[in-house]
């Protein structure tokens, strides 16, 4: 009997351990590096949290439908060692350009963020737009 609870605790101490890695993915794994969509919008909201940062977009269209875009970006540290702060990134509701990984599985509106341009000239580059066959490695 003992040893049969000893097995269970050493099985649940195991699952226990192995749910952060569970828990975590790679960018690729969740998001279609290989293409890349480009919306206009404002920024709504920033999740300034751990383990990755969410900035949301309201995205309007011609019939002035709103759309909301949940991009996931960098760990909070990593923005903050770039110089970056949530104030830098919400944008004072100016208008923004996105260019953005969509979602692997398709889900409509999510997406990884690449770049994030104001009408004040300032750029956040994230990660590599796929479709910029000037940034290509030789």
């Amino acid at each position: 009997m003992s040893t049969l609870l000893s097995g269970l605790r050493a099985a649940a101490l195991l699952a226990l351990l192995a749910l952060p890695a569970a828990a975590h993915h790679s960018v690729a794994g969740q998001f279609d590096v290989t293409r890349s969509v480009k919306f206009s919008g404002t920024v709504s909201r920033v999740d300034w949290i751990n383990p990755h940062t969410y900035i949301y977009v309201d995205v309007t269209d011609a019939e002035g439908k709103v759309t909301v875009w949940k991009l996931e970006s960098l760990p909070v540290a990593m923005m903050r060692k770039a110089g970056l702060s949530r104030q830098d990134i919400q944008g004072d509701g100016k208008p923004v350009e996105v260019i953005a990984n969509p979602a692997r599985n398709g889900t409509a509106g999510l997406g990884y963020i690449v770049n994030l341009r104001y009408a004040d000239g300032r750029n956040f580059q994230f990660g590599r737009d796929p479709s910029d066959k000037s940034a290509a490695t030789e």
